[in-house]
């Protein structure tokens, strides 16, 4: 006789035979998965670069929903919508980035779920397989995570110290069988390491994409988070400068509300040339239609009433906490140790001794500390970065602080 469970075998289909190829680029990303640590009590997480809910504006979106459900709104809060974003919100948002210095209009602006949403729209319009992509080393996790998908290859983009020569990118870019597509980069407090990319180092960016003639994709995703220094124009600012109108630009600018007002209600922008803009409405369409009406209404009210006063209340708290992480780190790490010093954003990136890796170091934090952070390797396109890793501050408290970097240099020492 045979079994039910003899018999599922012999018919179970082959989904590995099944799925396109891109699917073996697919990974979990390490932090989605460390981000489940926090929910042990004892656990002291560095790991996931998250806003503090405490922080967040509750009710400000309390009347938001309340306004946008009002018997004049409700119908439209609750009904399909244009794939290009509700108006209102497209107008704050082309309202922001005039200030900053990108003169634009409606036609310039797509309202995304998330900019994550956006880094893949980007790589499916960008992106055959084959193709280069310069980004930095190390560089957004859940960028890599979105272009795998599409088959690229990574080059390394080095604006801090001067890239390569055009020439040495695209013959590179060739022998693999493909073109450099675009350069990706957070120009202001990078995650993972915090630094953020001086004019010089921005315009560098911009003369080698014109000279590659590719795209400059420019993440913003932390660009309201500046806690000390002088604010440097943007990659898209700097472009409009060079070429006079928006439209004539190359660069595309990611935007996110996710670390300024909310992360759960999943809405972004970008800002692109009007034919950009387009092309992606026709993706937008393709796969989700529109972003959640009420969503985007919501996030206008809350925007238009309640952004500043926002802004400057997670700043202060954030500059704090890293004031405090900084301090905690001259206190308790070993000779050896070096660590970043962000002006902003979320995030410290640490070097170890070369002989320590990030991921053994983060298993013994754990089981003996009980201490999370994320090992450096995963923001590495080509796996290198083993003695590095990332320390969030935006989540934690000042005796979390204080204990957990005294834990972390403890457990480094004895790992040296």
């Amino acid at each position: 006789m045979v079994s039910a469970t003899s018999l599922q075998e012999d018919t179970a289909l082959d989904w590995e035979a099944i799925f396109a190829t891109r699917s073996g680029r697919m990974r979990a990303s390490e932090i989605r998965e460390l981000l489940k640590l926090l929910e042990q009590p004892d656990i002291i997480s560095f790991a996931g670069g998250i806003p503090d809910p405490a922080l967040f504006p509750k009710e400000a979106f309390r009347e938001a929903y309340a306004s946008v459900l009002a018997d004049g709104s409700a119908g439209a809060a609750l009904q399909y919508s244009t794939s290009e974003g509700f108006p209102a919100l497209r107008d704050w948002v082309m309202g922001q980035m005039t200030a900053l210095g990108v003169a634009c209009r409606p036609d310039n602006i797509l309202i995304t779920s998330g900019s994550q949403q956006a880094l893949d729209y980007l790589g499916k319009l960008l992106l055959s397989p084959g193709d280069t992509a310069l980004v930095t080393w190390p560089t957004y996790l859940g960028a890599l995570q979105a272009f795998n998908a599409y088959e690229p290859r990574y080059d390394q983009l080095t604006p801090m110290h001067g890239n390569r020569t055009p020439a040495a990118y695209r013959e590179a870019a060739e022998k693999a069988g493909g073109q450099v597509k675009f350069a990706y980069l957070t120009p202001d407090f990078a995650n993972p390491t915090g630094e953020t990319l001086d004019k010089a180092a921005r315009e560098r960016v911009l003369d080698l994409a014109e000279e590659l003639d590719i795209v400059v994709i420019e993440d913003t995703a932390y660009q309201s988070l500046r806690y000390d220094g002088t604010a440097v124009p943007s990659m898209l600012a700097l472009d409009v400068v060079r070429h006079g109108d928006i439209d004539a630009t190359r660069t595309i600018s990611c935007g996110s509300f996710s670390k300024t007002l909310s992360p759960g209600l999943r809405m972004g922008w970008i800002c692109a040339a009007a034919p950009v803009i387009r092309k992606l409405v026709l993706m937008k369409q393709a796969s989700d239609l529109h972003s959640p009406t009420i969503n985007q209404m919501a996030m206008h009210h809350v925007a238009e009433h309640a952004f500043p006063d926002q802004v400057e209340k997670i700043r202060g708290a954030y500059r704090h906490r890293r004031d405090r992480m900084l301090a905690a780190l001259g206190r308790h790490m070993p000779d050896g140790v070096s660590w970043t010093r962000p002006e902003g954003g979320m995030f410290i990136w640490v070097t170890l001794p070369e002989r320590l890796d990030g991921a053994e170091l983060l298993a013994r934090a754990i089981e003996t500390a009980r201490i999370a952070f994320v090992p450096g390797r995963a923001f590495h396109a080509d796996g290198t970065g083993a003695n590095t890793i990332r320390l969030s501050f935006s989540l934690a408290g000042d005796e979390a602080i204080d204990q957990g970097i005294e834990r972390l240099g403890k457990v480094i020492r004895e790992s040296l």
